[in-house]
């Protein structure tokens, strides 16, 4: 048996040993995202408004975020060494911008018979940075990572990911455990404390990307939306800890400043992606709460774990720099 990821995140945090979670910074938060949602500043639509995204009318909108959601893990850059970038991009952006200039340049690039025989060699120079030299990391786990999916799509969904779409019904759930069923590199789970847990970053941002995109209509409705759990990377942590929603041990956060790699499965890093996941439904439960209980002219419908990771990732991104003073834990994973 697998611990989804709300039941895993809880059973994470209960029998934690490297960090805490703090009601106060919880609710700190919660007063910053209800402000968020009564500007306007938390919204379907930000994601739909980014220039590198696609628009819904897209013949091939689906199947470019299934092509990105398979190659967005591990951006980040250790020590000083230089930064990846496209087009002036960094990390996930980078490779948004990556894809569509081939896309731009007549490449077949969300057609699973072409990127499934890529070669490492073909994926560096469709990911090849402005600087000419970089390398975008993990090029060897990224190409393994496109000839499975891809393989997969050709054999059993005609060579599209809008049948795996169509094929769970509406239900986020049932797509869910079709990805990580079909799709071996989206099963991101791990053992501990004696049991199976799933984190399912890749997967469950998988589908709430297709929502977003398609603001929750058509291929992108989905009646059990809200049982998305937010996507547990390495970057939302940071805003968690600013926030005191979530605190590290002195040795956790030494091994961190140290700038140590945390293998994949590893207590602590599973406790950091287990308390992420954890807080943030604690955030979202608060947030009803407190719309229900001072009869806030907010919808609750508008409030979901994928529009707060959103706001998470993006709060970092805006107060990056506010922000460096908090490590980030480095992982190489084709996870997240």
């Amino acid at each position: 048996m697998v611990l989804l990821p709300r039941a895993a995140g809880e059973f994470i945090v209960k029998h934690a040993k490297h960090l805490k979670v703090n009601d106060a910074g919880i609710d700190k938060l919660t007063r910053t995202v209800i402000e968020g949602l009564r500007t306007g500043e938390i919204s379907v639509d930000n994601f739909s408004q980014h220039e590198f995204h696609p628009k819904p009318d897209d013949a091939k909108c689906l199947d470019w975020l299934f092509l990105i959601d398979t190659l967005n893990f591990c951006f980040w850059t250790p020590g000083s060494a230089t930064k990846w970038r496209v087009d002036g991009e960094t990390g996930y952006f980078a490779l948004c911008a990556a894809i569509n200039r081939a896309k731009e340049a007549g490449v077949d690039i969300t057609n699973p018979k072409y990127y499934s025989t890529l070669n490492v060699a073909d994926l560096e120079n469709l990911l090849r940075a402005d600087d000419g030299e970089t390398k975008a990391p993990l090029l060897p786990e990224r190409v393994q990572c496109l000839q499975e999916v891809g393989g997969k799509l050709l054999e059993k969904f005609g060579g599209s990911f809008v049948n795996c779409v169509k094929e769970s019904g509406r239900s986020a759930q049932r797509l869910l455990s079709l990805i990580v069923e079909e799709f071996p590199c989206f099963r991101d789970e791990a053992e501990f404390e004696g049991e199976r847990v799933a984190i399912y970053k890749r997967a469950q941002i998988l589908i709430g990307d297709i929502w977003a995109c398609f603001r929750g209509k058509g291929l992108g409705e989905f009646t059990d939306i809200e049982t998305l759990t937010m996507f547990a990377d390495y970057r939302v942590p940071q805003v968690l800890v600013h926030f005191g929603a979530l605190e590290y041990t002195d040795e956790l956060m030494g091994r961190l400043k140290a700038d140590e790699i945390l293998a994949n499965g590893s207590g602590q890093e599973v406790e950091i992606r287990g308390a992420s996941i954890y807080i943030v439904e604690e955030l979202k439960d608060r947030i009803l709460a407190e719309i229900k209980e001072q009869k806030l002219e907010i919808p609750e419908k508008s409030v979901n774990s994928v529009l707060l990771d959103h706001f998470l990732w993006d709060y970092r991104r805006k107060h990056a720099a506010e922000l460096e003073y908090i490590p980030f834990h480095k992982t190489l994973s084709v996870y997240y």
